[in-house]
């Protein structure tokens, strides 16, 4: 858990009130867990009398934020220090302890890291391109640019030297890895990002957390559920998730083709989803190195353990 300023409970109940909170969440295999009782009987039902749910991309989510037009939104952390006005929900995170497979950085294998003349990354990536940046300096090929560019790992690379995948993208390129050296002889170095940062700083690969907008009303005004009961409500969902992963597993091979055993590892044991203490470790590094090499503004808010 950390503890940063959350917003007041005490908001003027006479503010224009909007009925549900809206969140902008993200339709993507990694956070399926933590959405449980949002789509699943038999709390979605109650849950859709406090919430309304949008699906975008991880960058959008900010920007709903940033905009005003969402409350909560499950954001890339590099938001927090483009946006230190948000506030972190305690708890929930998607985090990788080791090797993840769904953050990847690809590259020629006749063309080394230190010899990448640019570097196509996928518009969802706000995070891991940060991530990837430091890397890159740690690799000697800090001023390496990035392009903005769809997930379709050919037409990536195409246009740049290597490319950054994210999210179910990365895992269909893993899955796809063989059929594509049949198709093109070309060899490929899949890098699993979150395992090299480990690797290199010691601490996770912490991609995302619960945010909730400086301007959301909360308690008693326009009858919107207190602090501590969104918080009870999004960790309850959580909890819920990881008992459940069978059913997971079943509903998202229909959706993606990729197996259900992968799926399964994937849920079970490359992605973290408890913001722990070794989590807000990671948050701490990624902050510090990011602000010290000049890729995101110093992150003003201090991150600490709390009972909440």
């Amino acid at each position: 858990m950390i503890s940063i300023p959350y917003p007041n409970t005490n908001d003027d109940a006479s503010a224009t009130p909007r009925p549900l909170v809206r969140i902008a969440a993200i339709n993507f295999l990694n956070p399926a867990p933590l959405m449980w009782d949002f789509e699943h009987a038999p709390l979605n039902a109650l849950l859709a009398q406090r919430y309304r749910i949008g699906s975008m991309l991880p960058s959008e989510c900010a920007d709903r934020l940033a905009s005003g037009e969402a409350d909560i939104g499950l954001v890339p952390i590099a938001a927090l220090a483009t946006n230190p006005t948000l506030h972190i929900l305690p708890g929930c995170t998607i985090a990788a302890k080791g090797r993840v497979r769904s953050l990847l950085l690809v590259h020629r294998a006749s063309q080394p890291l230190t010899a990448l003349r640019s570097v196509a990354a996928d518009v969802a990536s706000r995070t891991t391109v940060a991530y990837a940046r430091m890397l890159l300096h740690h690799w000697g090929n800090p001023s390496v640019p990035f392009v903005p560019a769809n997930a379709d790992l050919d037409a990536m690379l195409d246009q740049a030297d290597a490319a950054i995948l994210i999210g179910d993208p990365a895992l269909l390129a893993l899955e796809e890895r063989a059929n594509r050296f049949e198709r093109t002889r070309e060899p490929l170095v899949y890098l699993d990002l979150a395992e090299q940062w480990k690797a290199i700083t010691g601490v996770p690969f912490v991609s995302a957390i619960w945010a909730l907008s400086p301007l959301m009303p909360l308690g008693q005004a326009a009858h919107r559920p207190s602090l501590e009961a969104i918080v009870e409500d999004f960790n309850q969902s959580r909890i819920h998730g990881l008992e459940n992963i069978d059913i997971l597993v079943a509903e998202w091979s229909k959706r993606l083709p990729i197996s259900e055993e992968t799926i399964r590892t994937y849920l079970t044991s490359n992605i973290h989803y408890t913001l722990d203490e070794e989590c807000i470790e990671g948050m701490r590094v990624f902050f510090s190195t990011a602000a010290s090499l000049g890729i995101l503004p110093e992150y003003p808010v201090a991150l600490k353990p709390t009972a909440l």
